[in-house]
């Protein structure tokens, strides 16, 4: 008998396997079957969610007749939130890969004056929660009366410091130096060489700082909360407010909406789409970036 068949077949061994049977179980209740009746709840009517098995499938007619009430709600407000979502995230998305890019190069390739400064800088700054640089970022922004302009989410949205790190740990361990040297000697000047050297070597790494920067942005809620009420909003400040209007979840607005919860699950899988779709469509980027900077190039 092999050694690898007496562990399994040891106390020890079956008390692992049947650990992590009961992990995968736990993981199944609490993050795969809600997603399964997400799915399902726009293909029911309200009665149906509440009568029948929550993980059997409805009807097609139903998901568009949910789809239409959707749509019907504030004159199709939802479509507004969803571009808006789009604008503030894809707007912010270029100004931060403009920034974060250019600025790890130069943290890890070149020497100058307060280098390590602006890294510890950079570095105290990540550990500070989103959260509580809204209420300083409110004050400077009434300050310059950008309060409910769309640069008031834009702007806030492209300080990403992350993208920073994430870009100087590439550039220090996935770049080689010589190859730069060896551009630099050629006669090429310091923007060519980032441009027409680095740059394309940095493509697993752009993805990856774009990506995270892309779905923080999508799914931030409190500072598009607080900056851009209203119809400017993005579908996230949307979503609560559909929530607020949904009769199960506030019973003073009974009988003033006509939101039920199948919508509101459409309203989410809608909300969620985008990004699903953008994770589907850089995987093999976003795994090439995050296992880039494990060996020295």
């Amino acid at each position: 008998m092999t050694r690898d068949r007496r562990t399994a077949r040891s106390p020890r061994g079956w008390l692992g396997r049947a650990l992590a049977i009961v992990v995968a179980l736990v993981f199944v209740v609490f993050f795969v079957l809600p997603l399964i009746w997400l799915l399902l709840a726009p293909t029911k009517t309200p009665l149906q969610l509440l009568t029948q098995n929550p993980f059997m499938f409805g009807s097609i007619g139903t998901v568009v007749k949910n789809w239409q009430s959707l749509s019907a709600f504030q004159d199709g407000i939802v479509w507004t939130w969803l571009g808006n979502a789009a604008f503030y995230s894809g707007a912010a998305l270029v100004l931060t890969l403009v920034v974060s890019i250019p600025v790890g190069y130069a943290l890890a390739l070149t020497d100058f004056r307060l280098r390590r400064t602006l890294l510890v800088t950079t570095l105290v700054v990540m550990l500070i929660p989103n959260t509580a640089l809204v209420l300083p970022i409110f004050l400077e922004l009434s300050a310059v009366r950008l309060i409910g302009n769309p640069l008031s989410v834009i702007l806030p949205f492209s300080f990403f410091p992350f993208g920073v790190y994430l870009t100087y740990i590439y550039f220090s361990t996935s770049i080689s130096r010589d190859l730069l040297d060896a551009a630099r000697i050629d006669g090429a000047s310091e923007f060519r060489v980032f441009w027409r050297v680095a740059m394309p070597l940095a493509t697993p790494v752009i993805a990856l700082v774009g990506f995270f920067n892309f779905v923080g942005n999508w799914n931030n809620y409190f500072l598009p909360f607080v900056m851009v009420p209203g119809t400017n909003a993005p579908i996230q400040v949307g979503l609560a407010e559909l929530i607020s209007n949904v009769p199960l979840f506030n019973p003073t607005s009974a009988g003033t909406v006509n939101i039920e919860v199948p919508t509101l699950a459409l309203a989410t899988i809608i909300s969620v789409a985008p990004v699903l779709i953008i994770f589907l469509f850089s995987q093999r980027f976003l795994v090439s970036g995050m296992t880039a900077g494990g060996t020295k190039g």
